[in-house]
């Protein structure tokens, strides 16, 4: 519901900044719309001639804190359905209080669709090829649906034969993204940093014993206090410890 959300919002952001992007109304025609169903989601398009576009973008959100701690979702169009300029933006995003509050968005990743559409089959033809347990094999669809700009709920996607877990597309996966995630993970959030943020969640997350929860706490609360003997530390950046300590002292009475 969130993504439906950027997506709506983001058209309408790009639309009043047309004094930004277009001070000479060279392309007073055109504008940004929003299409579901069908890739991307966001086209720059001439209003008067539907079929004139200029390029689109695909919009992916990623609650930072989630489980995985990366993206998770698939990106799968075909590179030949991808217009030259047309953009994958990943757009990363949390809560203003961590666990409650209003959304707050990070600064985005932004890549041509054509290139991560590429690099993802490289990657996958690559990773398989002579293990001998999953068969490379990457299937396109008909030749007459790979091309920009495809009608809703036309298969303009790939898929792959020796894809029993479903993971085709999920681009995280493949290497992509490491540089954003390593900067992403670096940024300090209410004067915690987002990798241990993770961690916690991730710790909490997962089906573990209380003893088992309760040594993966120790391991965070003692990275934490490293850093924090490094540096001084104002008040409000104690929250995650606290949070961490008071988890602890619950853990130990319970039954």
């Amino acid at each position: 519901m969130f993504s439906v959300v950027i997506e709506s919002q983001i058209v309408n952001i790009l639309n009043r900044l047309r004094d930004n992007w277009d001070k000479g109304d060279r392309y007073f025609s055109y504008s940004f719309i929003r299409q579901s169903q069908t890739f991307p989601d966001i086209l720059f398009v001439n209003s008067q001639k539907m079929d004139e576009i200029i390029f689109g973008i695909e919009l992916k959100a990623w609650y930072v804190f989630s489980k995985e701690s990366e993206p998770s979702f698939r990106f799968t169009v075909d590179p030949d359905a991808c217009g030259r300029a047309d953009l994958l933006v990943v757009t990363p995003w949390l809560l203003s209080d961590v666990v409650a509050g209003s959304p707050v968005l990070m600064y985005p990743y932004i890549e041509l669709s054509q290139y991560a559409a590429e690099y993802r089959n490289y990657y996958w033809i690559n990773s398989r090829e002579g293990t001998g347990i999953r068969s490379p094999e990457i299937i396109r669809p008909p030749a007459e649906f790979r091309r920009p700009y495809p009608k809703s709920k036309v298969e303009s996607s790939d898929k792959a034969e020796g894809d029993k877990g479903n993971n085709f597309g999920r681009i995280a996966r493949a290497g992509l993204l490491d540089d954003f995630l390593a900067k992403i993970k670096s940024v300090d959030y209410l004067g915690i940093r987002v990798a241990h943020w993770m961690k916690f969640f991730r710790v909490m997350s997962e089906n573990r014993s209380s003893l088992e929860i309760d040594s993966a706490l120790d391991g965070i609360l003692e990275n934490i206090k490293k850093e924090m003997d490094r540096k001084d530390v104002p008040e409000h950046k104690m929250v995650l410890k606290q949070l961490v300590e008071t988890l602890k002292e619950f853990i130990e009475k319970s039954p």
